[in-house]
């Protein structure tokens, strides 16, 4: 009777400890008033007295010593992590990680994992860190950390074990998707300084903006970035490609600020929970918007959370054109409740709604132009093409000076779009659906946008 016991205690801790715990696509909201004393009029009895000696017995009869502090801790992370893939247990160590993450700064490697049929999956490498560097690529799969499997591992142990001090190396056995080998990375840890909105000009009158994931400075950053490119001779006046890809969200009031740099008025995003008095909606703040023009969003299967929330209200407010594939499909909010003791839950409170009133909670959102995944190969030469200046006998052009200058000036620009179209074909084909809205003329492209 006794060994028949250890068989399913045995399997139900090997439960709890298999659990991971989701670092990625997450919106996060922050409340510290948990309401801990009343929830103790309501645990049944009997259930705890039941867990009290499931626990014992854990204690007394598994293979090796286990302290109380390590059970409970592990039954704590179960409880959590068994309700959705979202929600979690932090101890006083996870819960300084994540404060540093959404902060913008903090050490490791610079990537986004999730926990994937017992491995490790890159949800995004975070631009300018030692795993974009090193090639990491969304949908990799860690099935080795300097040497040791992950399989069993927890993914809070896996991030702890790819965390380490700044200047030591490690290496990483990835598996990638249509790699025929496994693929060994070695990365030299950083302190992470994560610039989440990078800007350029792609040619004169166009302009970029990349927002790598959503931080508690990411708003502001932008507001700023923006301004910047509009101030530039041959500024960002004509339109702008905002490129969401491959971002697995943050903060959720940062991804508001975004989006009322781009509007002026409405609903930018609700929430609405079982806590009738936490549900919210967010407007857009009148005489915060900075720019008008047209817009393209650029937007992928690695866009998640914040970024949906960014991508969805520019959509059904019509203020852009979103390119590219189907998101990721992360409709809900993670509260960050702070305990006593300095540990924190992450627990679901909510679902979040585009302006429209649509959850995408499991659906994502559907771009206005699909671009599929597609190989492009360039093309060498024009081939044999024919004009009129070609024709012996034509008649001169009395303005072929200006029109002169006009081709040098195509010519700069073509280059520069292939340049773009090589590295990155996703955002040529946006800047050429942008460039289209702003042809028909800047009065009708902004309100093509709108």
């Amino acid at each position: 009777m006794r060994a028949s016991l250890r068989v399913p205690v045995a399997l139900s801790v090997g439960v709890v400890i298999g659990i991971g715990v989701s670092l990625g696509h997450a919106v996060f909201a922050d409340r510290s008033d948990v309401p801990v004393a009343d929830a103790a009029h309501t645990l049944p009895v009997a259930d705890l007295q039941n867990f009290v000696l499931v626990m014992e017995r854990v204690r007394r009869d598994y293979v090796e010593p286990v302290s109380d502090q390590k059970l409970l801790d592990l039954a704590l992370r179960g409880m959590l992590s068994g309700l959705d893939p979202h929600s979690s247990y932090m101890d006083k160590d996870e819960f300084k990680d994540m404060d540093a993450m959404t902060s913008g700064e903090f050490g490791g490697l610079g990537i986004e994992v999730t926990s994937d049929s017992g491995v490790v999956r890159v949800v995004s490498p975070i631009d300018d860190t030692p795993a974009a560097k090193a090639g990491m690529k969304a949908g990799d799969l860690i099935v080795k950390i300097d040497g040791t499997a992950v399989t069993g591992m927890s993914l809070a142990d896996a991030v702890h074990k790819m965390r380490g001090k700044p200047g030591t190396k490690i290496v990483l056995t990835v598996i990638r998707k249509d790699t025929p080998k496994p693929l060994e990375v070695t990365l030299t840890r950083e302190v992470i300084h994560v610039k989440s909105v990078r800007s350029k000009m792609l040619e004169p009158g166009y302009g970029y903006l990349r927002i790598s994931q959503f931080s508690a400075s990411t708003g502001d950053s932008l507001r700023k970035q923006l301004q910047e490119l509009m101030k530039e001779k041959d500024g960002a006046t004509k339109g702008l490609v905002l490129d969401l890809r491959n971002n697995p969200g943050g903060v959720l009031t940062a991804a508001v600020k975004v989006v009322n740099a781009f509007v002026d008025s409405g609903d930018i995003v609700s929430i609405r929970g079982r806590d009738k008095s936490s549900n919210h909606v967010w407007k857009a703040e009148a005489g915060k918007q900075i720019y008008t023009g047209p817009m393209v969003v650029l937007v992928n299967g690695g866009s998640a959370s914040a970024s949906e929330i960014v991508a969805g209200a520019l959509k059904d407010d019509r203020r852009a054109v979103l390119v590219g594939t189907r998101t990721f499909g992360k409709g809900s909010v993670q509260t960050i409740m702070p305990m006593s003791n300095g540990t924190a839950l992450r627990l679901t409170t909510a679902r979040y709604y585009t302006p429209s009133g649509r959850s995408i909670q499991g659906e994502g959102i559907l771009p206005d132009i699909e671009l599929r995944p597609i190989k492009v190969d360039a093309q060498d030469g024009k081939g044999l093409t024919i004009h009129e200046s070609d024709l012996t006998g034509h008649l001169e052009n009395s303005t072929s000076t200006e029109f002169k200058a006009q081709e040098e000036a195509a010519k700069k620009i073509d280059e520069a779009e292939r340049k773009i179209a090589k590295e990155d074909y996703d955002l040529y084909q946006g800047l050429m659906i942008l460039k289209g809205l702003a042809s028909v003329s800047p009065v009708a492209a902004t309100a093509a946008a709108k």
